[in-house]
Parts: C-alpha cells; structure tokens; sequence
C-alpha cells in the first residue's frame, strides 16, 4: 500500500463522508491486460445540467470477461455504464464528451443507428422488466423488432413464418440463461407468475436472443434472495466465455467472486483505481480505496 499522497492542486477534492483526500495517479488507472480491447473509452465527461458527474474516465474493457464498476452510491457508475449504448442520450439534460469505442468504432459519432447499437450491447437492469406477455414472447419479441423473425398471421398464410426458428430461438436463448428446464413445458404462460430470480433470467434471456456482443448489466442481483442471487452470478461466469460482461454492484464480495478486474469510482465521478480484482481487493493502490473495501466510508 502506498502512503496517501496529498492534492497537487489548491482546488479541495469531493469526498463523502469518512473519506479521505488523495491525488489520484494515473498509473492507478492504467490496467494492461491479454487479449483484445472490446470497448475503449477516453476522457469521458458527463454533465447533467450542472452536475459534473463523470470526469475524464479512460478505461480499456477486454473482450470475454466480467469488469466490475464498484464504489458508493452517487459516483457516476451506473451514469458510465448507460454511456456504454448510449442510454443517457434519453436524458435530455445529459452532456456527453469525449470517446467511446466498440471494437473501434466510435459510438459518439454522427449516423451511429441507436437501435443497431443497444442490439449489439444489450442492459440487463437492477429490477426485473419481464413484458406482460408469454415467456416465449418475452425471448422472441427483440428478433421480431428487429426483423430477424417474423410470425405474422400474413406469413403464415402464406407458408412463409420463422416459427421454426422463433422456437429455436427462444430454447437456445433460455438454456444460454439457465431457465430452460424451469420453464419449457409452459412457454405460453404469462412471464408475470414467475419467480423474481427466474424473471431476472428471463430478461438476460430476452437480451441474449438479439446476439449481443456485450451486456451491460446494472446490480441485476440486488433486488433477489442469496439462491438466486448465486444463480445469476454462476451464470454471468458463464456467459463470460462468449460475452464481454460489464457489471455495475454495490456488493463488494459479488464483485471480488465474479469479476476479472474490477474499475473503482469514488466521490465526484472519479475513475480512482482500475486492474485485476485480486489487486483491487488484496492490494490497492489507493488509500480511499482500501479505505473504500474496508467499509470506513461509502
């Protein structure tokens, strides 16, 4: 551990209570890593009218593996994620600069299709957003948005419909989401009656049937019991070795079990500390993150 170095600027540091001020250096930051870069995002900032609520994030995401976004209420994590697809556009007050790249594309750039993005980088979020319609239509109803199947009356009139498909679909999506052999015999049920952990891995199902690249998930855990709470963690593990996953959680042991590495926000929109979760964890380098971990403040 290094000791706490003190601000190079006259400016105060933002910090909640309990926390301590610290310089945040940049080789905190700076996690090198195996594989390719998935997303690569640059002196990200995000305003909210006033609200400065990310400053100059850079963080290079690897492809198939967990990233974990961790620090205390209010520090901007779940703002960086949403930045990921571009979600905060729907914020009208939201000002977004600088870069962020999927497989080096620029996503801020004129002409980006929205749609085409969020299919590409799909949001599990915190509470369970089943549709009021059957478990099938639930998994089915992004391809057919999308155009990837289509079952109207008219098609199948005409011998034409992707039922075939649709059910092939909906099977590989479930499996993917280990909810198969808990629901297939009532595929036509209302998603409604099931259970908050199996609703929960029916909305990752429902984002695995468009065949995203990354997904975006955002404390999908916080609202179940331990049961299902190990069910969606055993299966984010899995999902790993075909996804990149970038998970925002306030549990610090959920993100110490599932991550690869793990990214720090703290106080005032601030990227404190990057690298891999056991370094995090055993090791950091910065005082306000330990002191973070070690629950004197957030």
């Amino acid at each position: 551990m290094s000791e706490t170095t003190q601000p190079t600027t006259d400016q105060p540091l933002e910090t909640t209570s309990g926390e301590t001020t610290e310089a945040v250096q940049d080789e905190w930051r700076n996690h090198s890593f195996d594989g390719a870069t998935k997303l690569a995002v640059e002196d990200l900032d995000v305003h909210y009218g006033e609200e400065h609520a990310l400053k100059n994030i850079s963080i290079d995401i690897p492809e198939q593996s967990v990233t974990a976004l961790i620090g205390p209420s209010g520090c901007g994590k779940s703002t960086f994620l949403r930045c990921l697809n571009r979600m905060n556009d729907r914020i009208k007050a939201a000002k977004i600069d600088g870069s962020v790249e999927l497989d080096g594309e620029e996503l801020y750039q004129d002409g980006v299709n929205l749609v085409e993005l969020r299919k590409r980088v799909g949001m599990v979020f915190q509470q369970p957003n089943p549709f009021p319609k059957s478990i099938r239509d639930n998994v089915s109803y992004g391809p057919r948005k999308h155009g990837d199947l289509d079952t109207s009356l008219f098609s199948r009139l005409l011998g034409r419909s992707d039922e075939a498909a649709e059910n092939e679909l909906v099977e590989r999506a479930l499996r993917q989401a280990a909810l198969w052999e808990e629901v297939s015999g009532r595929l036509d049920d209302n998603a409604l009656g099931l259970s908050g952990g199996q609703q929960q891995r029916l909305c990752i199902a429902r984002t695995l049937a468009t065949d995203p690249e990354v997904i975006l998930m955002d404390e999908p855990a916080s609202a179940l019991d331990p049961i299902a709470t190990a069910k969606i963690e055993d299966l984010i593990d899995e999902l790993s070795e075909q996804y990149t996953v970038v998970i925002v959680t306030h549990n610090m042991q959920q993100a110490a079990r599932i991550s690869d590495q793990t990214a720090v926000f703290l106080t005032g929109g601030e990227l404190v500390e990057y690298g891999d979760t056991d370094q995090i964890f055993e090791n950091p380098e910065s005082q306000r993150v330990e002191d973070y971990i070690s629950g004197k403040f957030g």
